[in-house]
C-alpha cells in the first residue's frame, strides 16, 4: 500500500501516478529479493534490507567484521539475485593498481597499445578483504567509486551502470591488514557489521548448508539489470520536503558542532544521509520521506565517518546526537 503524501508534491516529468505504480512494482520487486536471499543467509533481515537500500541509492557498502559470519556469502547472494555483471577482486598485499583498474597492453599486431579493462568494469564488484591490499592499491578505487569511471594514462574510460562496491573487511587488528584512509571510507555510503546469528537462525543456517547441493549455486535472478537500474532512477523522485531537508542538516551540523566528534563531516555525507532515506521510503512504499527515515538511517551513513573507538560506539554516539535533535512534525 503506497503511502502518498497530502500537500505539495516535488516538481517532476513522471506523473504521480506513475510514480505511484513504479513504487508499487519496487516494493515487490525488493520482497522477490530479500526473499531469494533469505534461502541463503538467515536471520539476517536488516543488514539484507539495509544493503539494498545503500544500492537502491548508488551508495557503495562496506561490510566489516570478524572473517567467517558471512560478508562475502551475503555479497554473493545479492549478486546472484540480480541479472547483473559480477566481479570479484581477492585484494591482498601484493595486488596492483593496474590489476583493479585496468592498464594498457601492447598489441604486437597492430603495434600500438590498447586499453586492458581490469575487473572493476562490472555492474557489481566485490572487493573481498579490501583492507588487506597496501594503500596504493587502494586508492585505485577512489575514482571509480565516486565518479563511475577510470583515468588511465591520461585517457578516461567511462564505466556502464549500474556500477556498485560490495567491499568486505577484516577488523584491523587482525594480522595483514591496512587502514582505510578517510578518504576510502567517505565514499562508502554505509559501514556494516554482520555479527553472529542467533542461535535459532545458526540452527536454520546448518539445515540449508549441510545440504547436498550448494544453495548458493542454485540462486537464480529475481530482477533484472534494467530493473534494478528503475529503482535507481526512481529514488530522486521520493519526496523530501523543506522540513526533512533542515532535520538532516540539523543532524550533520550537530555532529560538527559536537567536541567529542574530532573528524570532520562532510557535505557529501549530508548528500548520501539524504539518497538513504529516499532509497528507504521508496522500498517502503512511500513517495515521501518522514523522520524515522532519517533516525534509522543516520547512524549506518554517519558511524564511520566520526572519530570513535569502534563502530558501536559511532552509532551510540549518532543516536545520542539524534536525541537532541528537534523532531519536526
Amino acid at each position: 500500500m503506497i503511502q502518498p503524501i497530502s500537500n505539495v508534491y516535488q516538481p517532476t516529468n513522471t506523473s504521480r501516478d506513475e510514480i505511484h505504480k513504479s513504487i508499487s512494482l519496487i516494493q515487490n520487486q525488493f520482497e522477490n529479493v530479500m526473499n531469494n536471499i533469505r534461502k541463503v543467509i538467515v536471520g539476517k533481515d536488516d543488514v539484507i534490507a539495509k544493503v539494498l537500500v545503500a544500492m537502491c541509492a548508488r551508495g557503495h557498502i562496506l561490510l566489516k567484521d570478524v572473517p567467517g559470519v558471512g560478508k562475502t556469502m551475503l555479497a554473493k547472494s545479492i549478486s546472484a539475485s540480480m541479472a547483473c555483471q559480477f566481479k570479484r577482486i581477492q585484494f591482498t598485499p601484493d595486488l596492483l593498481p593496474m590489476d583493479v583498474s585496468g592498464s594498457n597492453v601492447f598489441d604486437m599486431r597492430k603495434k600500438a597499445f590498447e586499453f586492458q579493462p581490469g575487473p572493476v568494469f562490472t555492474n557489481i564488484l566485490l572487493a573481498d578483504e579490501i583492507n588487506r591490499a597496501t594503500p596504493k592499491t587502494q586508492s585505485a578505487l577512489l575514482e571509480v567509486m565516486e565518479e563511475r569511471q577510470v583515468t588511465v594514462e591520461g585517457t578516461t574510460h567511462v564505466l556502464e551502470s549500474p556500477f556498485q562496491v560490495l567491499a568486505t573487511m577484516n577488523p584491523l587488528d587482525h594480522e595483514g591488514t591496512y587502514a582505510l584512509p578517510a578518504a576510502q571510507l567517505d565514499r562508502f555510503m554505509m559501514m556494516l557489521s554482520m555479527g553472529y546469528p542467533s542461535e535459532s537462525a545458526e540452527v536454520q543456517m546448518l539445515g540449508v548448508h549441510l545440504s547436498s547441493a550448494p544453495i548458493l549455486s542454485e540462486l537464480q535472478p529475481v530482477i533484472s539489470r534494467e530493473e534494478f537500474l528503475h529503482w535507481q532512477k526512481t529514488v530522486p523522485m521520493i519526496f523530501v520536503s523543506d522540513e526533512m531537508k533542515r532535520y538532516v542538516v540539523a543532524v550533520i551540523q550537530t555532529l560538527r558542532g559536537d567536541s567529542r566528534n574530532l573528524q570532520s563531516i562532510s557535505p557529501r555525507s549530508t548528500i548520501l544521509l539524504a539518497r538513504a532515506c529516499q532509497a528507504r521510503g521508496l522500498l517502503r512504499g512511500r513517495d515521501h520521506v518522514i523522520p524515522e527515515d532519517i533516525q534509522m538511517m543516520a547512524p549506518e551513513v554517519l558511524a564511520h565517518r566520526v572519530l570513535t573507538a569502534d563502530a558501536r560506539a559511532g552509532r551510540e554516539f549518532i543516536n545520542e546526537v539524534l536525541s537532541r535533535v528537534a523532531v519536526p512534525n
